[in-house]
């Protein structure tokens, strides 16, 4: 096969992997009321269930990042995927609850523990280094198209059981164990047991240790990456308050609203690899990238703000657009930058590991803290929310640049020696 052919399937073979694999732990966001009621559970205890999926992953995240570094991310993520299929089997055939905190904790081991981190590590290396932003825009395409599409077949598979909620359910889950069988198998055939792996031939400086893990941690620029991608990744996750924002504060239907929010969720995922193609070829820089496109967020949530009140609720949900279009291709190439900030590839994984128990915070902080401020200040709520995206936009841009600042006071000296 052509190598270029094999990078690009193994890259969208990778995608499926990452959009088979989160469909059982988020399973209660699709299929909320069937899981209730072919369980027979309280609304309470499907939150437990999440909550300690999330608690076992920011446990696991640095573990599974150092195991990563020390063997093949082929073998880590066919074994993840298999695991996970397992489990979404033992899963459909019990409904019992019991079982399911076992499997859900089990869930943060096969989809956090090692994957993750041996994921962002197959993207890094299947590229050059001058790729890096297109590869990882182009895998986030690929994973946002691949969840559709597993949450279609499973939804088509919930649809033949007819009113049959129990029997639906138990296809749904069924369906999405078998696509992460699927991806599992295609990874096998596509990706090189030997990229990523550590060989005797490159020598004991190449080689991860356990004190390189110390190394990390006290690296500043490991921290200010992570906090960068925290900023990024916290802009993109809540663009998604722009919907209740035009139905309860600009009148928009609820249908009208829905199909913006289709738009920016899956048709917006394939400006993904553009933002890549942007950072390595017109900024050949992912942080120079990232700070010219958060300032512009910073702007356009500013914006929301001077919005004139009298503007149609249609063409307050077209701008609400652009900021969706940059927000994602901006997070498809925000884990690149770790190459940029000399990250060495063999500390890829737990370096990731580091950055994603710091990135993804916004989801256990922000959710709550805009809630709040909703509940207390009504639709001047929203006036916080995007005034405070605003803030973080630039936090972030002001870091992203002191990298690329950075980057090339080290690139001169390199060059100079």
């Amino acid at each position: 096969m052509n190598s270029k052919l094999r990078k690009y399937l193994t890259v969208a073979a990778l995608g499926l992997a990452g959009g088979a694999i989160y469909f059982l732990p988020y399973i209660k966001y699709v299929y909320y009321d069937a899981q209730v009621a072919a369980m027979g559970i309280s609304n309470t205890q499907t939150g437990i269930l999440l909550t300690m999926y999330t608690i076992g992953n920011m446990i696991l995240y640095i573990p599974g990042g150092i195991l990563a570094d020390k063997i093949s991310p082929k073998k880590a993520l066919v074994v993840s995927l298999l695991a996970t299929a397992g489990l979404c089997y033992i899963y459909a055939f019990t409904f019992d609850y019991k079982i399911a905190l076992v499997i859900w904790l089990g869930l943060s081991f096969s989809t956090a523990f090692i994957f993750w981190s041996s994921l962002m590590k197959a993207v890094r290396i299947i590229g050059t280094e001058e790729e890096q932003g297109f590869m990882y825009g182009l895998y986030y395409a690929c994973n946002g198209l691949a969840g559709a599409l597993t949450q279609s077949l499973s939804l088509f598979a919930y649809n033949t059981a007819k009113d049959e909620i129990v029997t639906g359910f138990f296809r749904a889950v069924v369906t999405g164990g078998t696509v992460a069988v699927v991806a599992a198998v295609l990874l096998m055939f596509l990706m090189d047991s030997k990229a990523g792996a550590h060989t005797a031939s490159e020598g004991e400086d190449s080689k991860f240790k356990m004190g390189d893990v110390g190394k990390l941690l006290k690296n500043p620029i490991v921290w200010i990456a992570s906090i960068t991608i925290f900023c990024a990744y916290g802009i993109f996750a809540n663009t998604s308050f722009f919907t209740p924002y035009l139905t309860e504060v600009k009148g928009m239907s609820a249908s009208s609203s829905g199909a913006i929010t289709i738009i920016r969720s899956y048709v917006l995922l394939l400006l993904s690899p553009v933002g890549g193609l942007i950072a390595d070829k017109v900024f050949k820089s992912t942080a120079k990238w990232l700070t010219c496109a958060l300032v512009i967020l910073a702007a356009l949530f500013a914006g929301v703000l001077l919005l004139p009140s009298g503007m149609s609720p249609t063409a307050v949900s077209l701008y609400t657009l652009i900021p969706g279009a940059f927000a994602m291709m901006m997070y498809g190439v925000i884990f690149s930058i770790m190459s940029e900030a000399g990250i060495p590839r063999m500390m890829t994984g737990t370096a990731i590991g580091i950055a994603s128990i710091i990135g993804y915070m916004p989801d256990s902080i922000y959710s709550t803290m805009f809630g709040s401020w909703l509940d207390k200040y009504g639709a001047d709520g929203y006036t916080r929310i995007f005034g405070f995206l605003a803030a973080s936009a630039i936090v972030g841009a002001i870091l992203a640049m002191y990298i690329y600042i950075r980057n090339k006071k080290n690139q001169k000296s390199a060059s100079a020696e």
